[in-house]
């Protein structure tokens, strides 16, 4: 016949003291709380795949608002060079493009008695990719643009207005 040892005597089973020492058993055979390796993993890669979504849609929406600013800045140079051919009754000349409507009487053109700049810098305006915008004209007609994200001319995703 074999005799079980009770690990706590039963005049205190159901009382305080043999929760207690329920409890600090528990603590020494190891069911400590906290996270797992594999719980803690789970929620970086939960967090690291919200933060690459969202930081997709960010740059995504970034990139439109370089093209749209472009564009804004592109109507003001269309402004001036509508300005300009007013004044002169031609555009300006390709090889002096852009830099008429921000310094005219220095490129050698009038602009009516004490005109300024075309536009609303005496600094030629550049690209939101920190480029100059092209410019083409034959004196009748023009075209504007920006190189893009690329920063090179006639390729796809250069911007028009």
């Amino acid at each position: 016949m074999r005799f079980f040892m009770l690990r706590t005597p039963l005049h205190t089973r159901g009382t305080a003291l043999h929760v207690a020492a329920a409890a600090g058993r528990a603590g020494r055979h190891g069911s400590a709380s906290g996270f797992t390796l594999l719980e803690i993993m789970v929620v970086v890669i939960i967090i690291g795949t919200i933060a690459g979504l969202v930081g997709v849609k960010v740059l995504d929406r970034l990139e439109q608002a370089r093209e749209e600013s472009a564009k804004a800045q592109m109507a003001s140079i269309r402004s001036g060079l509508d300005l300009f051919k007013m004044d002169n009754g031609f555009y300006p000349p390709t090889d002096i493009g852009i830099l008429a409507l921000v310094q005219p009487k220095q490129a050698g053109f009038g602009g009516g008695a004490g005109k300024g700049s075309y536009l609303n810098s005496d600094q030629l305006p550049v690209d939101p990719w920190g480029m100059p915008y092209g410019y083409m004209s034959d004196g009748f007609s023009y075209t504007v643009w920006s190189g893009g994200p690329d920063r090179q001319p006639n390729t796809p995703d250069d911007v028009h207005p």
